[in-house]
């Protein structure tokens, strides 16, 4: 009877705790790792770096390559479900769009031109992952950067989109105008390379958001689908630099002096974009519209980029790109938070047209 008791009490308990391998409970532990480092990217970024680092001089990871463009299209894939290509096609905010690819596709390049030819010519891959870089403006952090200063939203998602799909028929021409003398740019092999990375995933990503809306708001589909889609992204971003740092890792030892080289060039580059489009933007528009120019110039597509890069010219082109990824976020976070402090930044200096 006593047993029968203790027996009966230990099925009671069993039932009221949760139970270890309760599927809710595993399917919140996995959401939470997958948005880790997503959540913690300024710290998963030198992280993965120093261990990228470290792996390569002691092993030989040239065989993470290979899996480089599947794992681009992967980390590209989220970002384009919902993309919209009528948001660049209607005519409202026309002059705004107009100056952000006429500063993307004349003086940006032509900085990274400049730069790449003073200092990179030791290593043309590098020069070539500057080129990709300069060539391939906005990211989904400029409509987040500007929505975070205050600026133009609606502007910004309009000038994210104009600058994908410019970048996309326009890169290939201006790389073998660029770099061509310098490395070998097979403009179908590029074309290729960017349809493969841009156009894949865009065409992917229309595709899910059409069926998800079949059955899902769009409101639904942010709240039950969209909060996975940065975590993905990371983790192949993260993947991308630690194949570039790895297989790179023997040379930067070797030679750490065009590591730094190369790292001053990045700031130069980012220094020149940011007061660039701040000049125009301070000139000719409004304070929300300037943020919206500034991020969509100052910030480039570096997870298109290093994919690219890596796909095109090879592993030194991607740890370029890579090298540009803490300055940019970094740069972007420190440009918010000084908003509120100066009186230039905050536009209460600002003059209007």
């Amino acid at each position: 009877m006593r047993h029968a008791l203790r027996r009966d009490k230990a099925d009671v308990s069993q039932r009221d705790s949760p139970h270890p391998t309760d599927p809710s409970q595993a399917v919140k532990v996995m959401k939470q790792l997958l948005l880790l480092p997503a959540r913690q990217l300024a710290l998963a970024l030198p992280i993965t770096m120093a261990i990228g680092f470290f792996a390569g001089l002691i092993m030989d990871t040239g065989e993470l390559k290979r899996y480089m463009v599947p794992v681009t299209i992967m980390m590209i894939y989220p970002n384009m479900i919902g993309f919209k290509l009528s948001d660049m096609l209607s005519l409202s905010q026309s002059r705004l769009v107009f100056t952000s690819l006429a500063l993307n596709y004349t003086l940006v390049p032509l900085a990274a031109y400049l730069l790449g030819t003073g200092f990179l010519l030791r290593d043309p891959e590098l020069f070539a992952g500057l080129a990709i870089m300069s060539l391939l403006p906005t990211s989904n952090m400029t409509v987040a950067f500007t929505t975070l200063a205050g600026g133009n939203t609606r502007a910004a998602v309009k000038l994210t989109v104009a600058g994908l799909v410019a970048g996309a028929l326009l890169a290939p021409w201006y790389l073998l105008l660029l770099v061509g003398q310098y490395v070998p740019v097979d403009v179908g092999a590029t074309l290729q390379s960017i349809a493969t990375v841009v156009l894949v995933p865009m065409v992917l990503g229309t595709t899910t958001y059409s069926l998800l809306r079949k059955r899902y708001t769009p409101q639904e589909i942010q709240e039950r689908f969209a909060t996975y889609f940065p975590g993905i992204s990371s983790c192949g971003m993260l993947f991308l630099i630690f194949t570039a740092v790895s297989t790179n890792a023997q040379r930067i030892l070797a030679q750490p002096d065009l590591l730094a080289i190369a790292l001053l060039v990045q700031i130069a580059f980012y220094g020149f974009t940011y007061l660039l489009a701040f000049a125009v933007g301070w000139k000719f528009f409004d304070v929300g519209d300037s943020y919206a120019l500034v991020f969509s110039v100052a910030l480039r597509s570096l997870a298109i980029s290093i994919g690219l890069a890596a796909t095109t010219f090879g592993p030194n082109a991607a740890l370029m790109v890579t090298l540009g990824i803490p300055l940019q976020s970094q740069s972007a976070a420190w440009l918010v938070r000084l908003k509120g402090r100066s009186k230039l930044l905050s536009g209460r200096a600002w003059s209007k047209p």
